[in-house]
């Protein structure tokens, strides 16, 4: 992916006790809270995580007090890499974790959506006309499967505006294509583009590529990649499977 190809959109800094990569632009233009936490402190959000209760609890209170009192319901679940997605409304209060699941949104305010990733990529779809938001978890079976038409088909039934011109779309942190090498048959049920043998796939290109055919009018990515920029984020892939897992976020405040 290229300046040429879409837009760059880099997630900064912002400074407080839990390491949390903000899209500033969104928050400033549209109030939208979205991000995602980063590896310093080894801040650990794996659900699946082998260190001790304590340990990821504390992390996860600290998450939360970070959120609060912005945000009183707090959504995620357990991925099936596929393309469900469920949607929230008002009645959304404290920490719900769903399973088989992939994809959220709401047009609420208040709840913030969330998807684990170390890799995979996150994808943050918002409607501004109607506020409305969803948070997808995208690797490459889930896109394959349809996870980016999946998302938009659930903006436009909650927005009401069925035209994705009016969707802005951003593919945040995950592994780029120079460090994700996969076989042909992986490429080709992502891209639908016979290849053979083991070829590189940017997940993020091949996501823009779908959100382009699919109309969406303003799409921008994320210049990190969660594989060589590992001193900032876990990457599955790098770690042989034993790295942690960031938390991607989006959500509305409350007021």
């Amino acid at each position: 992916m290229t300046a040429g190809d879409v837009q760059r959109l880099d997630e900064t800094a912002h400074e407080t006790r839990v390491p949390l990569l903000d899209l500033t632009a969104w928050r400033e233009t549209h109030g939208i809270v979205a991000g995602i936490t980063a590896r310093t402190g080894e801040f650990d959000l794996g659900l699946a995580s082998l260190e001790s209760t304590k340990a990821v609890t504390a992390r996860w209170r600290a998450f939360f007090a970070e959120m609060r009192p912005a945000f009183s319901g707090f959504v995620m679940s357990f991925h099936a890499h596929r393309a469900t997605i469920a949607s929230y409304g008002p009645d959304t209060k404290g920490w719900v974790i769903g399973d088989g699941l992939d994809g959220h949104a709401t047009t609420d305010a208040g709840i913030l959506l969330m998807v684990p990733v170390a890799d995979c990529v996150p994808v943050y779809l918002l409607h501004p006309p109607t506020n409305t938001l969803a948070l997808l978890h995208a690797g490459w079976r889930g896109i394959a499967d349809g996870i980016l038409e999946s998302g938009l088909a659930s903006v436009a039934e909650l927005s009401g505006d069925p035209r994705p011109s009016e969707v802005i779309m951003h593919c945040g942190v995950g592994i780029c294509g120079d460090c994700y090498e996969v076989g042909h048959e992986v490429f080709e049920a992502v891209t639908g583009s016979a290849v053979s043998g083991r070829v590189k796939l940017d997940l993020r290109v091949a996501l823009t590529d779908r959100a382009r055919r699919a109309g969406v009018g303003t799409i921008t990515a994320t210049q990190w990649c969660s594989a060589h920029d590992r001193d900032r984020f876990f990457s599955h892939r790098r770690s042989g499977g034993t790295d942690g897992r960031m938390v991607a976020y989006l959500g509305r405040p409350r007021g």
